[in-house]
């Protein structure tokens, strides 16, 4: 396995590269030895969650502590979670400065442990989230200290560090780095962080029952630092969530589950997330939710299609046991609610795929009319998978705007009953790095204001059709393209700004090219069938 190189070039980042990542990929490496995969990649990210929280409680400590003439008492766990950004309360023997000391002593497994064990017993929030194996005799305690070490050089849990979910982001890396060394690519990799701000600031899910199906580490619920601020309520230790907001979602993997659980409760989020699968157990089976956002992982062929001919949810038409792309579509349509709208990441091949009935799925949907817009992206966008995707945005009643938006004073909104709104927004964004690439928030702010006015927002301006870019089409014309939804099959081609040169002028000057440019042609043609006569290959 090869090792990624430790970058020390910058301490800037940006939402495509935070700048940690060869780093901690370093340290797990150093830690690896001859352990499996899929083994030490649980110990690693144990250590980060603690690191995490350590680091936010030592930045409130410190400033405790520069307060305590005013009466301010560092060692008052109240005091934290009481704090106008609550955190975790920390016991003396789970900080990590007290780690860091003792993290080449033979016993530093066990002490990792106790500090888990102390977390979880002071914070109800976190029970059972946290790991508490690293004691076991297979552990290696001498690479466990270095681990330490290594981990203590980087701030991942201070305000800066959470603003950027730089937890989360970490977390998808190693994820994508763990399954190469485990020999597969799974579907399970980050949303980046301008997709999660995109659909955040297209569907405005600030007040009502929030739901993501497949939530990973939460990045849909944490990433938006607006939506965070709105709505953080305590941090699962007393304080009291708003009561405008209910969050739901699901996860199958383990390991990705307890970070979601803290993910969530570390920011002051209330929200109940279920562990298990979300095709085969549904958890809440029953749930009507006002906004979905999901970034279900592309084509799935191992979902076990193949027991849930019959199910309830199928309501379009009955998914492919080989891709799970339309059962994630239409689970999405069953738990919205009446005045529901929903926006999720889905692979490209989706708006136009007609294998295995998908075509069938796909206009049965468009039919009943709730695809509301389709959005297809730039590419180069995802952290760890080159599948180029779009966003589809569904919603059941397209008379008017989601009602806890017309509640905030947005109006009714325009009738769009039979009509989509595609926006081809593949030519926007800019490079972050060599190889990935980021929607900048002016981007974000064209995409998403052309949707809210399009829907008929107050104070965001007029709709209007801009070719090459956004086109608002009638069901009639979706037809005619046989119910594909690819939003460069509407949108049409740009328009050509006028250069002011006179179409006689032009032709003649680029005549005038042409004609130089084929003099020099046979004059290059001449001179290599010379070439080639004077090596014996003349014909």
């Amino acid at each position: 396995m090869s090792k990624v190189k430790k970058n020390s070039t910058s301490a800037t980042t940006s939402a495509a590269n935070v700048g940690y990542e060869a780093e901690l990929w370093q340290m797990a490496d150093a830690l690896r030895g001859s352990m499996d995969a899929a083994e030490y990649k649980h110990v690693v990210l144990g250590l980060i969650f603690l690191k995490y929280i350590s680091d936010a409680f030592e930045e409130l400590h410190a400033k405790l502590v520069a307060e305590k003439a005013q009466g301010a008492d560092p060692e008052d766990p109240d005091e934290y979670r009481g704090a106008a950004h609550p955190v975790f309360w920390v016991p003396p023997e789970a900080r990590w400065p007290h780690l860091k000391a003792q993290a080449r002593q033979s016993t530093i497994g066990q002490l990792v442990d106790d500090a888990m064990s102390g977390i979880e017993r002071d914070n109800p929030a976190l029970k059972n989230v946290l790991p508490k194996d690293y004691a076991r005799p297979a552990l290696d305690k001498q690479r466990l200290g270095q681990l330490i070490d290594l981990v203590s050089n980087i701030r991942i849990g201070d305000a800066e560090a959470r603003a950027k979910d730089v937890l989360g982001r970490v977390y998808e890396y190693f994820l994508s780095q763990f399954a190469s060394a485990e020999g597969k690519k799974g579907g399970e990799f980050y949303t980046p962080r301008c997709v999660v701000k995109l659909l955040v600031e297209m569907l405005e899910p600030y007040k009502g029952r929030v739901y993501d199906p497949c939530c990973g580490s939460s990045g849909m619920f944490v990433q938006s630092v607006e939506f965070i601020r709105a709505h953080a309520g305590g941090n699962g230790n007393g304080g009291k969530a708003k009561a405008d907001i209910s969050i739901y979602g699901q996860e199958s993997n383990y390991t990705t589950w307890r970070l979601a659980k803290m993910n969530l409760a570390i920011r002051g989020i209330d929200g109940q997330i279920g562990h298990g699968d979300t095709f085969h157990n549904d958890r809440p089976p029953d749930l009507k939710a006002d906004f979905i956002l999901a970034n279900p992982p592309f084509n799935i062929s191992d979902w076990g299609g193949e027991r849930l001919r019959d199910d309830k949810r199928w309501q379009y038409g009955v998914p492919p046991a080989a891709n799970a792309n339309y059962a994630w579509v239409q689970h999405i349509v069953y738990h919205l609610a009446p005045a529901g709208v929903a926006g999720f990441v889905l692979a490209n091949g989706s708006m136009s795929s007609n294998q295995s009935g998908e075509g069938e799925i796909r206009r049965n949907l468009i039919e009943a009319d709730l695809v509301d817009c389709m959005v297809a992206l730039p590419g180069q966008l995802f952290y760890s998978t080159p599948i180029p995707a779009c966003l589809w945005f569904l919603r059941r009643n397209k008379k008017r705007l989601p009602l806890p938006l017309a509640g905030e004073g947005r109006g009714e909104g325009i009738d769009r009953r039979k009509h989509i709104l595609f926006i081809d927004a593949r030519k926007l964004g800019r490079m972050a790095d060599r190889t990935h690439k980021d929607l900048t928030d002016e981007d974000i702010a064209r995409i998403a204001g052309t949707y809210h006015a399009w829907r008929g927002e107050k104070g965001v301006g007029e709709y209007a059709d801009v070719p090459g870019f956004c086109k608002s089409a009638p069901l009639e014309e979706v037809r005619k393209h046989g119910h594909v939804l690819t939003p460069g099959r509407y949108v049409g081609a740009e328009a050509q700004e006028d250069d002011g040169e006179p179409f006689e002028e032009k032709m003649k000057r680029l005549t005038a090219t042409l004609r130089e440019q084929r003099a020099e042609a046979a004059k290059l043609d001449a001179a290599i069938a010379a070439n080639l006569k004077e090596l014996g290959y003349g014909g």
